[in-house]
């Protein structure tokens, strides 16, 4: 492979990074590399533990690429046996889809001067990051606890962090009222304009990179069309600030789409790829209870539609979480169980679950089919618990508060 001019340019910096790095050691070495190569130690720190951080990360892919092959050569196997599965293959699927946060925490990371405000975990390398009211974002190791590096951009408390798909870009907001989007391989970053008439509390994208959902002080929430950068849908049924908010994942929305086809389709939501509504959503009664799976749920959740919907989750001061539907605005479920205001909310990764963090210090998970709580995790922190999010395949949740700690729970 050949690399380009800048390409070459940063491994270079990369290898000068690394060699002052080590001090006197290789003192020698590094004079003589930054001599033949015609570089120079960076003033920025841009490239500050880039060598060791691309060698973990090959690392990192090379041990998941081993765990896919052999993933796969099991696949193949049980397709010569025909698709035959192990009662252990469906215990094991079956534990993966049901498993639920579970005190104590693993283990607590510190190293911020404010209270934590946000945490996301990267979907591809063993990383989270995290905001905070010191107006930083801070990168760590989960597997190790160990840190890693700081991001510097805003000037004001960090406010919300997210990954897209693929772990590619990072956005986080702030009361500067800035959208940073941080390159990760390179931690170069744009700033766009969030077009909230208040400070903007949250942002999400969707999995498909398609659409982007935003919430703030202004009560809102604003669904956007990332290919155009229009607002398709403004939802305003909060009674106070909308704290956090978040898409549903491709196999999360056919989960909640089966369980609340009765109100999609009676309101016109499931509309048929040939404009025709099926008989099962014409005799749809909005009054019946979505307790349990309604009746004709899988005819009418199977007929193709002309756009898949979007389900938003959302969670807000007035202590409700809520279950939307983007592109009509319908509010699916409301789940009220929290004594303070919700400070955010994210999907469980089998769809049937929601998991919020607020400031009554719990951790609570909430059916999103039947709307109880199922499981609350008192004084998950010593103080407010501001902040949330989900492994999307490991069975860990993080979380931080304004006791300046970071969280890891692992789930049983």
């Amino acid at each position: 492979m050949v690399l380009t001019d800048k390409q070459r340019q940063d491994l270079h910096q990369a290898m000068l990074d690394y060699l002052v790095g080590m001090g006197e050691r290789f003192a020698d070495t590094a004079a003589a590399f930054e001599k033949e190569a015609d570089v120079t130690k960076s003033s920025d720190g841009k490239h500050a533990g880039l060598l060791e951080k691309k060698w973990t990360s090959v690392i990192r892919l090379q041990r998941k690429v081993m765990e896919l092959e052999t993933k796969m050569v099991q696949l193949e196997e049980n397709a010569k046996l025909g698709g035959v599965l192990s009662r252990r293959d469906v215990l094991g699927a079956r534990q993966r889809t049901e498993f639920l946060p579970r005190a104590p925490a693993k283990f607590s990371l510190t190293g911020h001067r404010s209270p934590i405000t946000c945490v996301a975990f990267h979907p591809v390398f063993s990383v989270l990051v995290s905001g905070s009211e010191d107006a930083s974002v801070k990168v760590w190791d989960f597997e190790t606890g160990e840190y890693e590096r700081t991001l510097k951009g805003h000037t004001n408390p960090v406010q919300a962090v997210a990954f897209n798909g693929s772990g590619s870009l990072l956005a986080s907001t702030s009361t500067d009222l800035s959208v940073k989007i941080w390159d990760f391989s390179s931690y170069c970053i744009n700033t766009l304009n969030a077009g909230h008439t208040d400070w903007v509390r949250d942002v999400a994208v969707s999995d498909d990179g398609l659409y982007l959902a935003s919430c703030g002080n202004d009560r809102s929430i604003l669904f956007w069309d990332l290919q155009h950068m229009r607002v398709l849908q403004s939802i305003r049924e909060h009674e106070h600030v909308v704290e956090s908010v978040v898409f549903a994942k491709t196999g999360q929305e056919q989960v909640i789409e089966k369980i609340h086809s009765k109100k999609l389709a009676a309101t016109g939501a499931l509309t048929p790829a040939n404009g025709v509504a099926s008989p099962e959503a014409n005799n749809h009664d909005m009054t019946d209870s979505t307790a349990g799976e309604p009746t004709g749920a899988v005819a009418v959740a199977s007929v193709p539609t002309v756009r898949r919907m979007k389900f938003l989750l959302s969670g807000s001061r007035d202590r409700t979480v809520r279950l939307w539907e983007a592109f009509s605005g319908m509010q699916l479920m409301l789940f009220a169980s929290h004594e303070n205001w919700v400070r955010e909310v994210r999907f469980h990764p089998s769809g049937k679950y929601a998991l919020s963090a607020g400031e009554d210090k719990t951790i609570r998970v909430f059916d999103v089919d039947t709307g109880r709580c199922v499981r609350t995790l008192d004084e998950a922190h010593s103080h407010f618990v501001t902040c949330l999010d989900v492994h999307p395949s490991l069975p860990l949740i993080i979380s931080g508060g304004i006791d300046k700690i970071i969280n890891v729970w692992e789930c049983v």
